[in-house]
C-alpha cells in the first residue's frame, strides 16, 4: 500500500511538473524571462559601521557569463550552471569573508544562533518520538552545525540558513510507517532512500535543473512564506497553550509563561523598528535596532529568572533540553549498517527516494528564489534581477550533504525558508528615510552561527548554559520570526486590506486592479494556503510537495482561463 502511495504520488509529481513546461510559455511574462543579464555593479556595503565601495566586487574576466542576454533552457550541459555559479561567486571569496567584519554581522549572529538552535532542538525531540530514538536531539543540532558550516563556506548563496522542516518530519514519519509495514529495519532504510535522492540531486545539479524554478511567480512564494510564517507563529502559541492545559503545569506557571514569551517577542519586535523613529542618535538607533532580538532574549530570560528566585519551584520553568554528553540518543554507532537493508530493498527505496527528491528540491529552491527576490538588492555573484543564479551549485552542496547525512543517520536539511528571510533582513541596510538600499553579503553569520551551534554540542559549558534558558523566551523568539517575515509579503498586505477603510487607506502598487479582481486573487492564495495547512496536517502529509508543485500550473491556468485577466496578472503577480 505504502509502495502504491509513493507510485501515486511521484506520477502526480511528474503531472505537475510537465504542466509548467513550455506548453504555458505562451502565457508566461515574469521578469525572469525578460531579465538584463548584465553584471550587477559594485555596492555600497557596510564595513565597521561605515559605508565604502568594495573593490573586490568588480567582476574580474573569468566571472562574465556568455549569453547573459539570454534565456537558460530548462536543462543545461553537464556542470554548466554550477561552473557559472562558482565563476561569478569565488573571485568574491576574499570579500565575503571582510565584508562579515561588523557590528552588525556580530548582532545577526547572536540573534540567529538562538533563531537556529531553537528549531534544532524543537524537531529533534519530534523525529525522536517519530523514530523511536533512532534520530534524536543530538543527531538534529550535530546535523545543524556541520551542515550548515559547510553550506556557509561552500554555497554560492551563503545568506541561505539550512535547517530541517515539517514537511521532512512528515516524510520521515511515513518512512518510519513504510519500514515498519515491510518488516525492515528503519535507519539502513533512511539512509539508501537518503542515498538515491541525493543522487537524483546530483543529476539535477549538474543539468541545471533548478531552472524549472523559472516558472515559479510571486504567486508561489508569498503562499509558501505565509505558510512558513503560520506554522511559526502557531507552534509558538499552541506551546504556550499547553503550558495552561498540561497537567503538570499550574495556572502560574501558564501565566509566566505567557509573560515572559510575550516580554521576549514586544522586547524584540519594538527595538527592532527603533531604526525608524527620532529617538537617540543614527548610530545607537542602528546597534539597538540590529540587537533587539538578541535582547530580547535576555529580557525573557531575566524575567524568568527573576521569578524563578522569588518564587522558587512554584515559578520554574522548563528549559531546553540538550543531551549531557556527545552521542547519538539511542546509542547506536554513527554509521549505519547499510548492508541490513535486503537487496530489494535497497532497490526498492529509489521509490519512496523520488518523493524526498521533490521535497527537498522544492523546498531548498522556493526559499533561495526568496532570498535571491532582487527587493534585497544584492548584487555579488549575480546578474541583475536574476533570481536563479547561485542555485545549481546550492544544489550540489544539498545532495553532497544528503548523501553524508544518510550514511550516519543524521536528519536531511534544506534551505529553511523563515530562518534565511530572518538572516537576510538581518543584514539589510537602510537610508534614512526606512528604505532598504543594500544587504551585506558575506560568509562570516552563516560560518559563526553554526560553530556556536557546534560548541554546543562538543563542549559542556556551553550546554550547561543554554539548558538555563525557559522554552517560553524561545516561543516569543519563535514569534518574532513568524511576524518579522510577513512584511513585504503581498499577500500579507492584501489580507490585510480587506480591512482597512479604501477611502483612507494609502493606495499600493495593485491599487489599479478592480478591489474584486484583488479581493478574488487573495481569495485563491488564502484557498491554497489553507490546503497545505491541511495536507501537511494530515495522514497524507507526505504528499505536500505535491500541493507545491500545483501551485505553478494553478497561477497559469486562471491567467489562461480568463478568472484573473493577463493585464491585472501582470500587476498582481508582478516580480
Amino acid at each position: 500500500m505504502y509502495v502504491l502511495k509513493f507510485r501515486h504520488a511521484t506520477a502526480a509529481v511528474a503531472a505537475a511538473l510537465l504542466s509548467v513546461s513550455p506548453a504555458f510559455s505562451f502565457s508566461f511574462s515574469p521578469s525572469t524571462t525578460s531579465l538584463n543579464h548584465q553584471l550587477a555593479r559594485p555596492r555600497v556595503i557596510a564595513n565597521h559601521g561605515s559605508y565604502k565601495k568594495s573593490s573586490s566586487l568588480f567582476m574580474s574576466d573569468t566571472a562574465v557569463v556568455a549569453d547573459n542576454d539570454k534565456d537558460p533552457p530548462l536543462f543545461e550541459g553537464p556542470l554548466k550552471g554550477i561552473t557559472r555559479d562558482y565563476k561569478m561567486r569565488l573571485p568574491l571569496y576574499k570579500s565575503d569573508i571582510k565584508d562579515g567584519l561588523n557590528t552588525q554581522c556580530l548582532a545577526a549572529t547572536c540573534f540567529l544562533f538562538f533563531a537556529c538552535l531553537s528549531p534544532a532542538i524543537g524537531f529533534g525531540s519530534l523525529f525522536g518520538a517519530v523514530t523511536n530514538g533512532a534520530i534524536g536531539t543530538m543527531e538534529m543540532v550535530s546535523s545543524t552545525a556541520m551542515c550548515g558550516f559547510i553550506y556557509a563556506l561552500t554555497s554560492a548563496q551563503p545568506l541561505t540558513i539550512i535547517g530541517s522542516t515539517g514537511p521532512v518530519l512528515a516524510f520521515v514519519a511515513t518512512l518510519v510507517q513504510l519500514a515498519d509495514k515491510m518488516g525492515l529495519p528503519f535507519l539502513p532504510l533512511y539512509a539508501w532512500t537518503g542515498i538515491w535522492t541525493s543522487g537524483i540531486l546530483f543529476l539535477s545539479s549538474i543539468t541545471s535543473a533548478s531552472n524549472l524554478v523559472k516558472y515559479l511567480t510571486r504567486f508561489t512564494d508569498e503562499i509558501f512564506s505565509t505558510l512558513i510564517s503560520f506554522i511559526f507563529v502557531v507552534e509558538a502559541v499552541q506551546n504556550i497553550g499547553r503550558s495552561f492545559t498540561n497537567p503538570a503545569s499550574t495556572f502560574t506557571k501558564g501565566l509566566l509563561t505567557l509573560i515572559v514569551a510575550v516580554s521576549t517577542y514586544v522586547t524584540a519586535n519594538t527595538l527592532r523598528g527603533l531604526r525608524n523613529t527620532v529617538y537617540f542618535t543614527e548610530g545607537v538607533r542602528k546597534n539597538i535596532s540590529n540587537f533587539g532580538p538578541t535582547i530580547g532574549v535576555l529580557a525573557g530570560v531575566l524575567i524568568a529568572n527573576s521569578a524563578k528566585v522569588a518564587q522558587g519551584a512554584a515559578a520554574t520553568l522548563p528549559s531546553l533540553a540538550i543531551p549531557p554528553t556527545f552521542a547519538t540518543t539511542s546509542g547506536r554507532p554513527w554509521l549505519v549498517p547499510l548492508m541490513d537493508l535486503p537487496v530489494w530493498a535497497r532497490w526498492g527505496a529509489f521509490l519512496p527516494a523520488l518523493m524526498a527528491t521533490v521535497l527537498l528540491f522544492l523546498d531548498q529552491n522556493i526559499t533561495v528564489r526568496l532570498v535571491n527576490n532582487p527587493q534585497y538588492k544584492m548584487e555579488k555573484g549575480r546578474r541583475k534581477n536574476n533570481m536563479l543564479d547561485g542555485m545549481h551549485a546550492d544544489m550540489l552542496i544539498i545532495s553532497i550533504l544528503t548523501f553524508i547525512t544518510s550514511c550516519i543517520g543524521l536528519p536531511w536539511l534544506v534551505a529553511a525558508t523563515v530562518r534565511s528571510i530572518s538572516h537576510v533582513r538581518a543584514l539589510s541596510i537602510f537610508d534614512s528615510a526606512g528604505k532598504l538600499k543594500s544587504t551585506i553579503e558575506q560568509r562570516i553569520t552563516g560560518l559563526s552561527i553554526h560553530t556556536l551551534i557546534g560548541a554546543c554540542v562538543l563542549f559542556d559549558k556551553p550546554r550547561a548554559i543554554l539548558t538555563q534558558i525557559p522554552k517560553s523566551v524561545l516561543m516569543g523568539l519563535f514569534l518574532f520570526l513568524g511576524t518579522s517575515a510577513l512584511p513585504g509579503n503581498e499577500m500579507w498586505e492584501r489580507m490585510k486590506e480587506l480591512f482597512k477603510d479604501p477611502k483612507i487607506a494609502p493606495k499600493e502598487r495593485w491599487s489599479k486592479v478592480p478591489s474584486k479582481v484583488t479581493m478574488l486573487f487573495t481569495a485563491i492564495q488564502m484557498g491554497c494556503l489553507g490546503a497545505m495547512v491541511y495536507v501537511k496536517e494530515s495522514p497524507i502529509g507526505v504528499l505536500f510537495p505535491v500541493v507545491i508543485a500545483m501551485l505553478a500550473p494553478l497561477r497559469f491556468w486562471l491567467e489562461k482561463s480568463g478568472v484573473v485577466k493577463k493585464e491585472y496578472m501582470d500587476i498582481l503577480d508582478e516580480e
